[in-house]
């Protein structure tokens, strides 16, 4: 069986090499599903997965462009197109505009309902012999990318059409329910909560113990596989986090914590998904991996190519200038300046932000550009044209901010604090842990003896100074707890005030950990919504525009999510 699973899969990767990414990718949204022939063996439950994934590598650098390029980064070049200068002055009319037309999320959509459809049908005639750990963990799966999809429409379009029945004849989308980003939200808790026949969004797969497991850990190429796929985790705790369910967020996020803190790599030291400085010296290895090893401290949700595979992205395109990448996008004057602005970043005793110089350079020909997927020099890609890069879904440092931005709407304002500057061992460094929740696994005195690297936070990781964050600390100078004494002392117009404040330290210290990634300017509108502040959003985007209080103007009436006629595209 497993064999078997081996050879249809290789197959696959066979279709990939001798078929040029652009025919591969193209599909278009009203394919129909062909009933007679699609999972026919038990071998192409898992092959049919794959193409899944396939489709996922198809959008995965279309939502950097889609937020970035409004974002508080990004600017045009002399050889910017008109579709992407159209998205970065927000204009309306976005008619025929390749870059913002969702249909390739609505394909993945698409592929994963139809492969819902017939992974059952395919239950009902071969019930006997199908295994049922795999069917029940391929279905989980594709009800994670699924919710992954939907939630990113949501955060780009405010909106989207819902559909669940498998699209084995055209249907007219404009029938279809249209719904908007809190009803989003709550469809795909939904979704993971309660998933499809009894099977949930919560089983995982191990790729290489399916299909692989006679070859050792290191030398199988599926090793990484497991990265492909929205991890529950985080992707259920950003849903909890845009559905204000912080309680949840907090309760899964340091649970998962917690279980891996309590174990350690090979090395004793390095821990995964432990913000520590372990991390400041690996950081460009976050994306530059050599094309095979993601970092494995940082990782959790990645979407990988392999441009000898013919599976690439863009993003050197869009961002290089050695030749032939087009130079489409660069770091703007007033989004690098960032950086060193002692008022936005306190670099405390170091002289610069180590990110700055990952997130972008200045080449030898006097032009800025986007160093993080081609760091210079780069160990991972001989040629500028290999554009295999890692697009991450979700990485560990994300779990670190949305449990900080959970635990300040929980009026747990040093725990939030501690998070974003210099960690929970910079409050406990000797252990005895008391925030409810933290276990000692997070400081060097842990309950397995002591760690080189506890966390330090995510600025604690490059040294820096910490940000001014509201967190009252009691008469004694211990760190409050739980909001004590706090409740009962501020009004709920200050503690709306401490909350904001909050919320913008650890807004903008998303700015300087994740440019160019597709995740801050969601954030943004994530912020901005809860406390109705729309300014939140432009205050950060429109310094890097000559006519900033055109784009402020449009921000402010609602210009934060793509229009686009969902109806009828």
């Amino acid at each position: 069986m497993r064999k078997n699973i081996l050879k249809c899969i290789l197959v696959l990767s066979t279709i990939f090499m001798f078929t040029s990414c652009e025919d591969f990718f193209q599909v278009e949204t009203d394919d129909i599903l062909d009933n007679k022939d699609y999972i026919s063996t038990d071998s192409e439950m898992y092959s049919g997965y794959i193409g899944i994934t396939t489709k996922l590598q198809a959008i995965g650098d279309k939502i950097i462009y889609l937020t970035d390029t409004r974002g508080e980064l990004l600017e045009p070049t002399i050889n910017t197109p008109s579709e992407l200068t159209n998205l970065y002055f927000y204009n309306d009319d976005l008619s025929g505009n390749s870059y913002a037309d969702p249909a390739p999320y609505y394909d993945v959509i698409i592929a994963c309902n139809d492969y819902i459809y017939k992974m059952f049908e395919y239950k009902k005639t071969h019930h006997s012999s199908i295994d049922e750990t795999h069917f029940k963990a391929l279905i989980s799966s594709t009800l994670r990318v699924k919710a992954w999809i939907y939630l990113t429409l949501g955060k780009i379009y405010g909106e989207a059409v819902w559909f669940d029945d498998p699209m084995t004849e055209k249907k007219d989308l404009s029938k279809l329910p249209l719904k908007k980003l809190d009803e989003i939200v709550t469809s795909c808790r939904l979704l993971l909560e309660s998933g499809i026949e009894g099977i949930d969004g919560k089983l995982s797969i191990s790729w290489k113990e399916w299909v692989d497991p006679e070859t050792s850990t290191g030398d199988s190429e599926f090793r990484y596989w497991d990265y492909m796929t929205p991890d529950y985790i985080p992707l259920y705790a950003e849903i909890c986090l845009w559905d204000e369910d912080y309680q949840k967020v907090v309760d899964i996020i340091l649970t998962k914590l917690n279980e891996k803190f309590a174990h350690t790599n090979l090395d004793g030291n390095n821990i995964d998904w432990l913000r520590s400085t372990a991390l400041a010296g690996k950081f460009a290895r976050i994306w530059d991996t050599k094309g095979k090893d993601p970092l494995r401290i940082e990782a959790i949700s990645i979407i990988q190519y392999n441009y000898e595979y013919n599976q690439i992205n863009s993003l050197l395109k869009h961002f290089g200038t050695e030749r032939p990448n087009q130079y489409l996008l660069a770091p703007s004057e007033a989004g690098r300046a960032r950086f060193s602005d002692p008022d936005f970043n306190n670099l405390g005793i170091k002289d610069k932000d180590a990110r700055e110089g990952i997130s972008f350079r200045k080449t030898s020909a006097d032009q800025w550009v986007i160093n993080k997927f081609r760091p210079s020099p780069s160990q991972a890609r001989a040629n500028a044209y290999e554009d295999d890069v890692l697009i991450y879904i979700y990485r560990a440092t994300e779990l670190h901010f949305m449990l900080a931005e959970a635990l300040n709407q929980l009026g747990r304002y040093a725990e939030a604090a501690a998070l974003i500057n210099s960690g929970v061992s910079g409050v406990f460094p000797n252990g005895n842990v008391t925030w409810p929740g933290f276990s000692n696994d997070w400081t060097s005195a842990t309950q397995h003896g002591t760690r080189a690297y506890p966390n330090v936070g995510i600025r604690g990781a490059f040294n820096l100074g910490n940000r001014d964050f509201f967190k009252e600390p009691k008469e004694d100078g211990a760190p409050v707890v739980d909001g004590e004494n706090l409740l009962s002392d501020l009004t709920i117009e200050e503690i709306g005030q401490a909350k904001l404040k909050n919320d913008l330290a650890i807004l903008d210290e998303m700015l300087l950990e994740f440019p160019v990634e597709g995740k801050i300017y969601p954030a943004m509108i994530r912020i901005a919504k809860r406390h109705n502040d729309y300014s939140i959003i432009a205050d950060r985007v429109c310094p890097k525009y000559q006519n900033g209080e055109d784009i402020r103007t449009r921000i402010l009436n609602g210009a934060y999510f793509i229009k686009w006629d969902l109806k009828n595209k």
